[in-house]
C-alpha cells in the first residue's frame, strides 16, 4: 500500500487560523483512556512502552498531556502513548499534528483506496473545494500522468 501526503497551507485567507489552545485531540485520547474507574496516571504508563526501543513513559508525562500541557515529541514517545492507548500508531500522530501543530491531517478529497492511502495535512476548516490543486494532482497521479511523489518539487 502505498502512502501519499501532502501539505496544503491555505494561500487564499479565507480560513481564520484556529486560537492557540482551542483543540485537544492527543489530550483527549489520553484522558479517555484513564476514564475508567481506579485508572491511575501510574497503572496506565506501564502499558505506555515503545515496541520499537522499549521507551516507557513516566506518570508525569502522562498527568501533563491529560492535563493539555505540552510535551517534548519524539516518534518513541508517540509510538509509546500509541501502545498504551491500544491505537494505531497513524490515528495517535494525526491526534499530536492537530494538537501540537495546528494541523488536521485527513483525507477530505475521499481518494484513499484499498490500494494506497491519501493523507493531507492542512490547516483546520479547509475542505475539498479549498484545495482544487491538491485534487487536480491526485487524478494526475492516479492517471499515471503525474510525477513520482518523491519527484514533486518542494511548496509547489
Amino acid at each position: 500500500m502505498a502512502a501519499f501526503v501532502f501539505l496544503y497551507e491555505n494561500r487564499r485567507g479565507n480560513v481564520k487560523e484556529p486560537e492557540e489552545g482551542a483543540g485537544t485531540p492527543f489530550a483527549d485520547l489520553v484522558r479517555e483512556a484513564l476514564r475508567p474507574k481506579g485508572m491511575t496516571f501510574r497503572k496506565w504508563a506501564e502499558g505506555a512502552v515503545d515496541p520499537e526501543t522499549g521507551h516507557a513513559l513516566s506518570p508525569s508525562t502522562v498527568w501533563k498531556v491529560a492535563q493539555g500541557q505540552p510535551i517534548r515529541i519524539e516518534r518513541k514517545v508517540v509510538r509509546a502513548f500509541a501502545a498504551g492507548l491500544g491505537l494505531p500508531l497513524r490515528k495517535v500522530q494525526i491526534a499530536v499534528a492537530e494538537e501540537y501543530v495546528g494541523l488536521v491531517a485527513d483525507d477530505p478529497l475521499n481518494a484513499s483506496t484499498s490500494e494506497a492511502t491519501v493523507v493531507v495535512a492542512h490547516v483546520p476548516g479547509l475542505s475539498a473545494e479549498d484545495m482544487p490543486k491538491v485534487g487536480e494532482l491526485l487524478k494526475r497521479f492516479a492517471s499515471g500522468e503525474g510525477p513520482a511523489p518523491d519527484e514533486t518539487p518542494r511548496g509547489s
